[in-house]
């Protein structure tokens, strides 16, 4: 089969590669019917996840067709269409019974396109199959449901649940990229007055306005905190959401917070982000992190179906699975091709 290999900071290959197959009894092979490309992909490339070693199948969200189980398997069926998340889960271990999935200790957790070869190929192995699949929706398009394998759990649980957005609050959304807008149609869910969009794109902006923002500040040229400042009465926000990953916007995001608010960090950070303590000590901030679980995921299926969560929103451009070199390069240059997830889809036979 075909399948996105990465071999090292700044390469990668479409190449052949042996297809999967079974290795354990709760293990399912999905047919890839449409994947993505994640901002932690671009990490990857770059060299920021080291646990991803030369070799390795990108990818970490699907949709897809179950081809084969093991004899463990007890949910999913063969033939049956699936949504692939980005998080696997044991179920039994300590976290799992949390609902923790991201922290699993029997072998689960983000290993798909990390310490697994990962979706962005023909055909995936996915462990624990019963626990790491959600039955696909009647109604609910594939490029649709795509959109609830990551990025909207990951805006809604590590965005707006960690950052305990309440009615009323002014929230700060440090971003518009594709996390930072699941994390601003997620927070309308509990009726902010203000949501405050910051970037230094203005076509993000523009999309940010789109999805819910009803402020918008180029931090390039206007002074995101004294927007803020303004808007809340030299307070601060209730909630910042750091939605990027890189020291600069996880120290705005802290500086944009007012006494006794919450910072919900999202962003995955390749390099050390300066925490500063001696402004924050004696301010009763609250700052989370984390990688998220997908136990919102059955929620959000819901929100879509009932078209209470637009998902289509976020999808701009498509290719096929022979075009991956061609999405990752409009991906990446987002800022210049407004792309904000692209659905790659495989060849019709």
């Amino acid at each position: 089969m075909k399948a996105l290999v990465y071999h090292g900071a700044g390469h990668k290959a479409w190449e052949d590669v042996e297809q999967p197959v079974i290795r354990d009894d709760t293990d399912a092979i999905v047919r890839v019917d449409a994947t993505t490309i994640c901002g932690t992909d671009l990490h990857i490339l770059k060299g920021d996840v080291p646990a991803v070693t030369d070799g390795r199948i990108l990818g970490h969200e699907a949709v897809g067709t179950v081809e084969s189980i093991g004899t463990g398997v007890k949910r999913v069926k063969v033939g049956d269409k699936v949504l692939v998340s980005c998080v696997t889960a044991c179920g039994s271990c300590r976290f799992c019974r949390e609902g923790r999935f991201g922290q699993c200790l029997g072998g689960g957790g983000w290993i798909l396109g990390n310490t697994i070869d990962g979706t962005q190929a023909e055909y995936v192995r996915v462990p624990f199959a019963d626990n790491s699949t959600y039955p696909a929706p009647a109604g609910v398009a594939d490029e649709e449901l795509l959109m609830l394998a990551d990025i909207l759990p990951t805006g809604y649980e590590i965005g707006v649940l960690n950052g305990r957005i309440q009615p009323g609050d002014v929230v700060a959304v440090v971003g518009s990229g594709p996390i930072g807008l699941a994390a601003i149609i997620g927070a309308q869910l509990y009726s902010p007055s203000h949501i405050v969009a910051v970037d230094q794109a203005d076509a993000r902006l523009e999309a940010a306005k789109t999805f819910g923002a009803d402020v918008v500040v180029n931090n390039s040229r206007e002074d995101a905190l004294a927007a803020v400042m303004a808007l809340t009465d030299g307070l601060g926000a209730d909630v910042a959401i750091e939605a990027v990953g890189v020291p600069a916007t996880f120290e705005l995001a802290t500086q944009l917070i007012r006494p006794g608010g919450h910072v919900a960090n999202i962003g995955v950070h390749g390099q050390p982000a300066t925490l500063h303590l001696e402004d924050l000590w004696s301010r009763d901030v609250t700052i989370t992190t984390g990688l998220v679980d997908t136990s919102s995921t059955p929620t959000l299926i819901k929100l879509v179906r009932s078209h209470q969560l637009d998902a289509a929103r976020f999808v701009t451009h498509h290719f096929t699975l022979d075009q991956m070199d061609e999405a990752y390069d409009v991906f990446a240059r987002a800022a210049d091709t407004g792309a904000l997830k692209v659905v790659i889809t495989r060849l019709e036979p």
